[in-house]
C-alpha cells in the first residue's frame, strides 16, 4: 500500500525549520553583544557582562584606602555573582524574545 507525499507539507517543514536555524543564529549572536552592567551592594565593584556570562570589564568605584582586602574580596564576589545572574536573566529574556513564537518541544 503506497502513501502520497504531501510536497507541500515538506516544504512547510523545511522552510520552519531554515527559519529556526536563522533564528538560532540570531541568538547566539545576540548573547554575544548584548550588555548587562551589575554593581556589588556597595557600589565598589562594577563588572560588565555579556548574556553568554563574558566579563567584558571590571571596575573599582571609590577608593581603597578604607577596604580591607576581605572587604574588597566580598564587594568581588558579589559583583561577579551579580554578573552570572544578570548573563542568566539576560539569555532567558533574549531566549523569550527571540522563540517567542514557537512552542517548546518539552
Amino acid at each position: 500500500m503506497g502513501r502520497e507525499i504531501d510536497e507541500a507539507w515538506i516544504e512547510e517543514a523545511v522552510e520552519r525549520y531554515r527559519r529556526i536555524e536563522a533564528l538560532h543564529a540570531e541568538f547566539d549572536k545576540a548573547v554575544k553583544t548584548v550588555e548587562v552592567t551589575v554593581r556589588s551592594a556597595d557600589g565598589l565593584v562594577e563588572v560588565l557582562v555579556t548574556a553568554d556570562g563574558t566579563i567584558r570589564d571590571v571596575r573599582i568605584n571609590g577608593s581603597l584606602h578604607s577596604k580591607t582586602s576581605e572587604g574588597l574580596s566580598r564587594s568581588v564576589r558579589e559583583a561577579v555573582t551579580a554578573a552570572a545572574d544578570a548573563a542568566a536573566w539576560a539569555r532567558k529574556r533574549l531566549h523569550g524574545e527571540t522563540f517567542g513564537d514557537y512552542r517548546s518541544l518539552r
